[in-house]
């Protein structure tokens, strides 16, 4: 058992099992990172993998993987809509160098692999080397450096000035989730500046209740208390909470 879900368990088995078929030689490993990784998935999380090659897929294994990825969410059960990652090459995912380069990504519920670097920040890789979770492979961490803790400082004082205007791009800000979603950002950015390492959401903001002004408090519960809602588009926030989670990422940065 790789998390606390059989049907979960099952799906990741198959991509596995299918990834290396598609892969044959190429193929290094398979890994869990993000919240399943750092012990807090349940059925409000999306499954992050990253599943790692010798050489960046191309030909007819980079078709294979489309096909499979354009197939998965077609089937049934509730995780085959949840589950997103990346296929990382060994070399790009080795050093710090490889910061940023786009890697074959699927996101979460959809059907088409993108070139993306949504798998292939620092904080991503602190999880993967530190809490990766191996499906099939060597351990993680021998095939990711150490992230130095000054890159994980500054991914998040970069991220922190701008942070609810860029959720905004893919995320309405009318809607209850994304004001939760936007507070517990905060929180885990401000966590990574005071310790270089990486929490889960639900800790971020346990974590946060005892280490902020306590002004904040109330905010911080109730984004805690209503992740039990899960998403729904029709759903708008809390009357005023949108307006102290704008109040609050404002404090976020200028503690960046």
């Amino acid at each position: 058992m790789f998390t606390p879900y059989a049907e979960l368990d099952a799906l990741l088995a198959d991509l596995v099992r299918s990834a290396r078929r598609i892969l044959g030689d190429t193929y290094v490993g398979a890994y869990l990172q993000g919240s399943f990784a750092l012990g807090a998935g349940d059925l409000h999380s999306d499954c992050d993998f990253v599943i790692v090659t010798t050489t960046r897929p191309s030909g007819a294994a980079e078709a294979g993987l489309r096909a499979l990825h354009d197939e998965i969410p077609t089937r049934e059960g509730f995780w085959a809509g949840e589950i997103e990652g990346s296929y990382a090459d060994t070399a790009s995912l080795r050093t710090v160098a490889g910061l940023g380069v786009p890697w074959l990504y699927c996101d979460r519920g959809h059907r088409v692999l993108v070139n993306d670097t949504h798998c292939n920040t620092p904080h991503t890789r602190w999880i993967l080397r530190h809490h990766g979770i191996a499906l099939d492979g060597p351990p993680a961490a021998s095939l990711v450096d150490e992230v130095p803790p000054a890159a994980l400082r500054d991914e998040m004082r970069a991220a922190l000035p701008t942070l609810l205007d860029d959720i905004a791009t893919w995320a309405p800000l009318d809607v209850a989730w994304t004001q939760r979603y936007a507070v517990t950002a905060c929180c885990r950015a401000l966590y990574t500046l005071r310790t270089a390492q990486v929490a889960s959401k639900r800790a971020a903001l346990e974590w946060a209740v005892d280490a902020l002004d306590p002004q904040w408090r109330p905010l911080l519960t109730q984004a805690a208390e209503d992740r039990a809602l899960g998403w729904d588009p029709a759903q708008p926030p809390r009357p005023g909470s949108m307006a102290e989670t704008r109040r609050f990422a404002a404090y976020a940065a200028s503690l960046a």
